[in-house]
């Protein structure tokens, strides 16, 4: 049975020491989990995530897989931040093309959004971890919402943005991640997701410098 209460308690990651460094060998068995854990959301969901199963997939003693990720949230947020960071190094690969910063973030949520699309139980696996994380999984929230706001910061094209710009990119993630579950509890289409970000994107040229395109 899986650890740990689920409520929306949060604290900064910033109280916690950095974790040691993984040696190759325990990051190959920290890949091969991960692998297992998306394998077995992306075949049935949430639910499907069950630790046991987890371990045997990916070669690992039980009590092994704990130590890496004390509970199933732990294991699919870490998933989540996976995946995030696939898409980030296949974002600065193919860029986006769009004419300018809110164009460019519009079309990169929409390009991870139908990433999304095409593993719906992944999906949703991974959501309702982010929603039942308690403060025990801050660093790793934590490490989601980083890896999010560098895409989309990457998008606009920023490196060094302003207080503002960084408060606009704040409401976008929230806009995104509410538009992800409205989508995936088949309350919103995929063309009302998209006018969404459309629209909470504009944000960005209201917060743009006299130089800024």
């Amino acid at each position: 049975m899986d650890r740990g209460s689920w409520n929306g308690d949060s604290m900064t990651a910033d109280a916690r020491p950095a974790a040691p460094a993984l040696t190759e060998r325990q990051e190959a068995r920290r890949r091969r989990i991960l692998h297992a854990s998306a394998q077995l959301a992306s075949r049935g969901g949430f639910e499907a995530v069950q630790m046991r199963e987890v371990a045997e997939a990916a070669g690992v003693a039980l009590g092994t897989l704990y130590r890496y990720f004390p509970s199933k949230i732990h294991l699919l947020v870490a998933t989540m931040q996976d995946q995030l960071q696939h898409l980030h190094t296949t974002l600065r690969k193919r860029p986006p093309a769009g004419d300018d910063a809110a164009q460019r973030v519009a079309e990169t949520l929409m390009r991870a959004f139908r990433a999304l699309q095409r593993e719906p139980h992944l999906a949703d696996a991974m959501v309702r971890a982010l929603t039942f994380a308690d403060r025990s999984v801050s660093p790793e929230v934590d490490t989601v919402s980083r890896l999010t706001t560098a895409i989309i910061l990457d998008a606009m094209g920023l490196e060094h943005p302003t207080p503002e710009q960084l408060s606009a990119v704040r409401v976008i993630e929230h806009t995104w991640h509410s538009a992800l579950i409205t989508w995936l509890s088949g309350r919103a289409s995929i063309a009302q997701v998209k006018i969404d970000i459309e629209t909470v994107c504009r944000l960005i040229d209201l917060t743009a410098g006299p130089d800024r395109g």
